[in-house]
């Protein structure tokens, strides 16, 4: 699978570019079982081209062949069943193929046996793309946004893809995406936004984190009931995908051998910004690694580059070099990162940690503190040999990590691992396993 987001962000800047049509879809809501979560996007333009994944590839074909038509009178929400077996008769050609007047409640059956319900909203580029602008401001302040988008509304003059930046004051909130309405002259709109803005970013409420989509952390379907001015007797109803733009994943690797690249390569598959340093000049050129966001040769007393390249970053210290990781350790032991993990074996750790102990004049307490966040050996043993095995292990215990999963992932591993280690390895083993338990 393709980095989704910033393919999705070059070929929107292709296409207002060349003056091209397209559209964006994205999954506000799911119901039931369903492969991508809300937020996940694809971008389909008018001369055949599209990136993202919205779903496991089952709805894309129907979503390229009918996006712009869709889109013609502007954003629409529509509803796919993925469920109940399609109808063998004319009844699936009349949802599925013939063009036909879709509205937020119509529901196509894709009979893809996942007993679910993937709500997608549909607006044509030049609606998203200060929607799209905003997650590209994200990715370059490193600030993550809220942002609430209309999906429903009971009022027929209320757009859905209605895009508002909330803020921790109801009377700074921003428009992102302007269609035909202003937030500040609508009141029920006013009025959902500031309820919204009340829960998901004022001082004493943060972002519920409900759900993990491709852009964002937290996510939320909120359903929001305000009372309309002009009749304050009839409750009225709006529905919004409220979302947390995340900046992009961070991982800085301290050493630039050879088995650094397969690592490179898998964080980048995943859309992480990645930067790789060493101090060895003629390890860390940019011909070694040109998937790498950024390749520097950092000298090892410079400490204050390598904080400031950890903020906020997991970190996989893998030079095969002593003075090296040690002189990385020290810092990162000291400061440290949201993951911190060293290559090679845990002897050859712990002989670091108590050469940085001796050596240590700071404050033995936060030193201890970064020592018992450190994994090593880095990753997972997850089986295989080589620099991609090890890639694969070490990726797989960041992201877990990162996202709060290592815990529960780490668990299970190591039950197996157990499980493994207590059964006999060959016939000799089986045979006096059997003898003693027969004693």
């Amino acid at each position: 699978m393709s980095n989704q987001i910033s393919d999705i962000l070059q070929l929107a800047d292709q296409a207002i570019a060349t003056d091209t049509e397209a559209v964006l879809a994205t999954v506000v809501h799911i119901e039931g079982s369903a492969y991508r979560k809300p937020g996940a996007m694809m971008l389909i333009c008018a001369d055949g081209q599209s990136v993202g994944m919205i779903s496991g590839g089952c709805l894309e074909p129907h979503i390229i062949k009918k996006a712009l038509w869709l889109t013609r009178n502007g954003p629409v929400v529509q509803v796919y069943q993925t469920g109940e077996d399609l109808p063998e008769e004319g009844a699936a050609k009349t949802q599925a193929v013939d063009d036909i007047e879709f509205s937020i409640q119509t529901e196509l059956n894709f009979g893809l046996g996942c007993n679910g319900r993937v709500h997608v909203l549909f607006e044509r580029l030049d609606t998203a793309k200060a929607y799209l602008k905003m997650i590209k401001q994200v990715r370059q302040t490193q600030q993550p946004v809220t942002m609430a988008t209309l999906i429903r509304s009971q009022e027929a003059n209320h757009p859905v893809g209605l895009h508002v930046q909330l803020a921790s004051d109801p009377n700074l909130v921003q428009v992102a995406s302007v269609n035909n309405i202003s937030a500040d002259c609508d009141e029920l709109i006013n009025q959902a936004i500031q309820s919204l803005s009340a829960k998901y970013v004022s001082a004493k409420h943060t972002a519920k984190h409900i759900g993990s989509g491709l852009t964002q952390k937290p996510t939320d379907f909120a359903t929001i009931t305000s009372m309309a001015q002009q009749d304050i007797t009839q409750p009225l109803q709006t529905q919004w995908l409220v979302q947390q733009l995340q900046p992009q994943k961070r991982l800085l690797i301290c050493g630039a051998g050879n088995d650094v690249q397969p690592l490179v390569r898998l964080a980048k598959m995943q859309d992480w910004h990645v930067t790789v340093i060493d101090s060895r000049s003629h390890y860390a050129t940019r011909s070694r690694f040109m998937e790498a966001d950024q390749v520097q040769c950092v000298p090892l007393e410079d400490t204050q580059t390598l904080l400031a390249l950890s903020q906020n970053a997991a970190v996989a210290v893998m030079s095969h070099s002593l003075t090296q990781d040690r002189a990385r350790l020290q810092v990162l032991l000291a400061n440290p990162p949201l993951y911190l993990g060293q290559l090679g074996p845990k002897y050859r750790t712990e002989r670091l940690i108590d050469e940085i102990k001796q050596a240590y004049q700071g404050d033995v307490n936060g030193l201890e503190q970064g020592i018992s966040q450190l994994y090593y050996p880095i990753g997972y043993k997850l089986g295989g040999d080589g620099p991609e095995a090890l890639a694969l292990g070490v990726m797989a215990q960041i992201s877990a990590v990162m996202h709060g999963k290592e815990n529960t992932l780490s668990a299970s591993i190591n039950a197996k691992e157990m499980k493994q280690a207590s059964q006999p390895k060959t016939a000799s083993d089986r045979r006096y396993k059997d003898r003693w338990a027969a004693q």
